[in-house]
């Protein structure tokens, strides 16, 4: 992990920024402070009770080791998803630490059933490895001591990670497995989801069912067993059902095509007044180009509507949104694909381009929204 050159951490975006691992932020969420009270107030009487003799003071200190250790271990996890994320050309917005573990956030949606279920499997892969590393650091400390009982703590929760995450329901590591098995035999993403989302139905169910054998047969974990179950569940339930939202989201209507919604696409010099260019805009998409052939962007009409109210001789290039690769659509490319792309880029205006390279027109962010609620409404 690397921190930020010549910049303090700062709270951004609910989190406090820790640093960027290959680009992507690492953020430790407000609700990490309440897990990590937690661990210390279960872990303190733990140790104590293991490790008779042991001072209030020490129990808790190793109980906040804990903590620390335990969100490294959960930060390595989410690095997996992401280092594999990243190879395969997914690019990630942020890692979070927060209540319920982590989060590496994708900032586009996998397209084929291999790249979902290799950044899946990644995660509980690493914490599969972290486990054992701890349960040979068992070997090499004598037993009964603090220490033993960290690392064999931190060996135990690596476990319990991994174990946990590849249950076979969304939105933890072995939903989106098994979304990615589905997906891959049928050829629809949507029947994996479907079948995903049953399966954290299952995993919630079982889930409150041992909580309530805790209770029945009055073991001396039972409060616990229950609060951790009933939250697991909770949380699997409430992901399932927003993953599942998501994927109608971003499922292309029937009967719609990219044709009704691009907007007729015009190319002038960039070296246009922004009046002229504001003008003649009227509805279409204004590619501004450079002398030397090179596009300079897409004519912002927003920024151009400014620029020419305080002078309508400045090139229209001062008002252009910039052309890249996350802004540039093939003709030809899938309707979910192109969901994604408008979903996951910072931008409102798309070019749409044929095979050959030739601007086709260019897409509107609003026209894509409105014409998806009107079909779906």
């Amino acid at each position: 992990m690397t921190t930020l050159p010549g910049r303090r951490p700062r709270l951004r975006d609910g989190g406090l920024l820790l640093g960027r691992v290959g680009g992507v932020p690492v953020l430790l969420a407000h609700s990490w402070w309440l897990l990590a009270a937690v661990i210390v107030v279960l872990y303190t009487p733990l140790v104590e009770m293991i490790v008779p003799g042991t001072s209030l003071v020490i129990s808790a200190i190793m109980a906040a080791v804990f903590a620390v250790l335990l969100a490294a271990s959960v930060l390595l996890h989410e690095l997996g998803h992401v280092v594999v994320a990243l190879r395969l050309g997914l690019p990630v917005r942020r890692v979070r630490l927060q209540l319920l573990g982590g989060a590496a956030e994708l900032m586009r949606t996998p397209t084929r059933p291999g790249q979902e279920g290799w950044v899946a499997a990644a995660g509980p892969a690493v914490s599969v490895g972290l486990a054992a590393l701890a349960g040979l650091g068992l070997l090499l400390v004598p037993g009964g001591g603090v220490l033993w009982l960290l690392i064999a703590q931190l060996a135990v929760a690596n476990a319990a990670v991994a174990v946990i995450n590849l249950l076979p329901g969304l939105p933890l590591d072995g939903g989106r497995v098994l979304r990615a098995l589905v997906w891959a035999a049928t050829g629809k993403r949507m029947t994996g989801t479907r079948v995903a989302v049953i399966g954290a139905g299952v995993v919630a169910a079982a889930m409150i069912w041992w909580a309530v054998m805790g209770l029945a047969g009055n073991t001396p974990d039972r409060w616990l067993r229950l609060a951790v179950c009933v939250l697991m569940a909770w949380f699997v339930v409430l992901g399932a059902g927003a993953e599942m939202a998501n994927e109608q989201q971003r499922t292309w209507p029937a009967g719609l095509t990219l044709a009704d919604l691009v907007r007729p696409v015009l190319q002038l010099p960039a070296e246009s007044p922004v009046a002229d260019a504001l003008d003649a805009s009227a509805g279409r998409g204004v590619v501004l180009v450079r002398a030397d052939g090179v596009a300079a962007g897409l004519l912002d009409a927003t920024a151009a509507a400014r620029l020419a109210a305080v002078s309508p001789l400045a090139p229209a290039e001062r008002a252009a949104e910039p052309i890249n690769a996350e802004t540039v659509i093939l003709d030809s490319e899938p309707g979910e694909e192109i969901i994604d792309r408008v979903r996951g880029t910072a931008a409102w205006q798309f070019l749409v381009v044929d095979e050959d390279g030739r601007p086709a027109g260019v897409l509107h962010r609003e026209d894509l929204r409105d014409a998806l609620r009107r079909r779906r409404g």
